[in-house]
Order: C-alpha cells, then structure tokens, then sequence
C-alpha cells in the first residue's frame, strides 16, 4: 500500500512546499482509511440486522435475539473497525514517527473502552437469558453485572493510564496500593450493596416484584428493581421511591410476599364498645330469630337451665348461676357470621376477641383472613364486614363509643 499518491500530486502537479504536502498527504489518507472503515461499519452493520436477525428469529433459543438487543454484534463491528485503523496507522504516519507513538497509545485506549463496551453487551444477554428462568426471575442479577463492570473499568482505566504514560502495570498497581484507603472511601457505598445485595440474596429478604413497605423511606409498593447502590419500589399512588441497597439489612422493613403466597390476607380491625351497655340477658329466647344463633341459643339455654337446676340457685337474681351477656352473644354471633362468610377463608384462623379494657371502651376485635388478596376487593371486603358489625350491634343493646360532637352537646338538655 502507498501511502504518497496525494503527496506527489500536490507536491509535483500543485508545486506546493515539501511540509504542506506532506500534511495535506497525512489528512488525505486519514480521510480515505476514515471513509473506508465507515462504509465498511455500515455494510457490516447492514449485513449484521438483515441476516443475523433472521437467522436468530428462525432459531429456538431465544440468547442469539437478546445478543442483538443488547448490541454484541455492533460492537464487535466497532472493535474490527479501531483494529484495522490500527494496523494502518503505522503506515500512515510513517513521516510522522512522532505522531504515531502517541495515536497509536490513543486508539489503544479507545479499542480497551469498546472492549469494556463488549463485554457489558455479553453480561447484560446473559442477565436477560437467565431472567426467562424461574429460578433467576427474581433474584437481583443486575448488581452482579454491575460489581463485575466496576472491577472491569478499574482495571481498564489502570490499563488506559499505562497505555498513555508507556509505564508497566505493575508500578500502577503498585501506586494504587498507597490509594487503597483512599478509594476504599470513594467505593465504600459499592462495596456496601455488593455486600447487601449478596446477603439478599442468600437471606432471600427481598425479590423482584414483591411488596415492601419501609417507613424510613416513605416506600410502600412493589420492588420493581434491585441494582448495586439503591432498590428502586413503584409505590401504589405510581411515585418512585429508592433505597440503598444496604439499608435493607441494616434498617427494618416489612416484606408482604408471604401473605401474598399464602392463602389469604389478613384482617386485623377493633370497635370500640361502651362498658356501661354490656349487661346479664334476661330473655334469652328473645334471640332465636336470629338464624345464625338459632342453635347455639337453643343449646345453651337448655344447659344453663339444667345447670341453675341443678345448683338450686336462686334467680331472683339475675346476677346468681350462669347466665350470657349480650357482649358474648354478640362475639358468638360474629364467629358465626366469620363461619359462613363466603369471602373467608375457613382453613386459616379466624376469631372474634375482646381486648384489654381502655378509657374508650371494650376493643372488640376481628381478626380473619380473606381469601380475596388485591388490595382493592380486601378493602371492599373489610368494609362490608364492619358495616355489617355497626349495623348489628343494636339488636344486641350494645353501643359502640365515639367521641362526643358539637351537635351532640347542643343536643343535650341541661
């Protein structure tokens, strides 16, 4: 190859100076080697997204697809095309030996970045490769890829400076050890999420797509990403929170995921009832028309009976023997209304419970779990359970506290 074509036509045809020549020489050539590696680039690049695309399209795997969406190809097309003009370089600049020793070095560092380049393309299709597995779905593969590019440019900027300055890699490596506290506090929070991000990992706290709320941050949704530095979470109300990756260890969080994988989701909800309106039954024959206590009543009435009877006790008080209160056939009623609700699951516990007495009230607790997991239809589900228990507590003659209103007192005769 020639590379003084345009040197003898501007040198012997346009009779100009020996050193105009031989730069007009230079950037000739450069133009032509440029002009030709990007025809080339783009032929191949052509070729590349006419045939490998059909090529990939027709196979089983799905890995040759994700290799040209994640761009392998290209940049292998850009890697040939920096070493050829590599490999012409020293012919170019064979007037220029000045030059060469220091494009050379250049190009040098260019082809180790698309090297990086290359590589990032590899580990991102193999990221998404094993995402179509069950068993990665939701592990957090991309802080793996991501610790791995770390380490990859550090060694290739330590390459890139020993490139330049034309020094052996084992002084820089040597220089970097007198640095190594020093970068150890500029990575401290990478080496952090690495840590994190592999604990959770075997720890298995925490998985794409589940629900985490973490007050700390404000963050109550699904985890939609988990990468080296922060856990990226789609609140409900479609804001985005982050959190470090290590403040998954360190901090305390609540994840849902096993409510969501069990077979129903949990109600857990109290009213308050007025001391003063809990009282002996008189009359307990005055509940059987309650279907849902039409049983019990007549099952329990017979025994209380045979059971005074017995006792020869004396009710002239009501107070004396056995006898139900209306706050416990009340509870009896919601375990039974709980029974044969067709939005619980009767295979998990479900109770009604009376809490520890506070100034308010009585707590009367629900505590069951629905079948119906979205949040939405629980909500709904919850709602007209409660509905019912407001409803349903006067025919008991108990009476549920609220806090007195402005209403209330004008009300009230003085």
């Amino acid at each position: 190859m020639t590379t003084k074509f345009f040197y003898h036509i501007f040198k012997n045809k346009l009779h100009l100076p020996h050193e105009v020549s031989v730069y007009l020489n230079l950037i000739s050539n450069l133009f032509i080697i440029l002009a030709i590696g990007y025809v080339l680039f783009r032929i191949l690049r052509f070729l590349g997204r006419k045939y490998l695309s059909k090529i990939a399209y027709k196979t089983k795997t799905s890995f040759d697809d994700l290799l040209i969406k994640n761009r392998v190809f290209l940049n292998v097309a850009r890697i040939v095309m920096l070493l050829m003009f590599n490999s012409s370089l020293h012919v170019l600049l064979e007037d220029f030996p000045f030059m060469f020793k220091y494009l050379d070095r250049a190009v040098s560092v260019v082809i180790t970045f698309f090297i990086i380049w290359f590589v990032r393309s590899i580990l991102l299709t193999i990221k998404d490769f094993l995402r179509e597995f069950p068993t990665f779905k939701d592990k957090p593969l991309e802080s793996y890829v991501q610790i791995f590019m770390v380490i990859l440019w550090m060694i290739s900027i330590i390459i890139a400076f020993s490139l330049l300055t034309n020094k052996s890699l084992y002084k820089f490596l040597t220089a970097l050890g007198t640095f190594s506290a020093i970068l150890l506090l500029i990575f401290k929070d990478t080496i952090l999420g690495f840590v994190a991000s592999i604990q959770i990992t075997i720890n298995d706290t925490v998985r794409l797509n589940d629900w985490i709320t973490m007050e700390k941050y404000s963050a109550d949704g699904n985890v939609v990403e988990i990468n080296l530095a922060s856990v990226i979470v789609k609140n409900f109300d479609n804001t985005i929170t982050s959190i470090p990756t290590y403040s998954l260890i360190s901090d305390s969080f609540k994840n849902w995921r096993a409510m969501s994988n069990s077979g129903g989701r949990r109600i857990k909800r109290s009213i308050l009832i007025k001391a003063n309106s809990i009282k002996f039954i008189e009359d307990i024959n005055s509940f059987e028309k309650i279907e849902l206590l039409q049983e019990y009543v007549k099952n329990i009435s017979q025994e209380i009976s045979e059971y005074n009877n017995i006792n020869g006790v004396d009710k002239s008080l009501l107070i004396n023997g056995r006898n139900l209160t209306n706050f416990g056939l009340f509870r009896k009623y919601l375990d039974e209304y709980l029974k044969q609700h067709p939005q619980i699951n009767q295979e998990l516990l479900f109770m009604t419970r009376q809490l520890e007495p506070t100034p308010k009230g009585i707590p009367l607790e629900v505590y069951a779990f629905s079948t119906n997991k979205i949040w939405a239809d629980y909500e709904r589900i919850m709602a007209d359970i409660f509905d019912h228990i407001f409803a349903s507590v006067s025919y008991f003659d108990l009476e549920i506290f609220e806090s007195p209103t402005g209403k209330d007192f004008h009300n009230t005769k003085l």
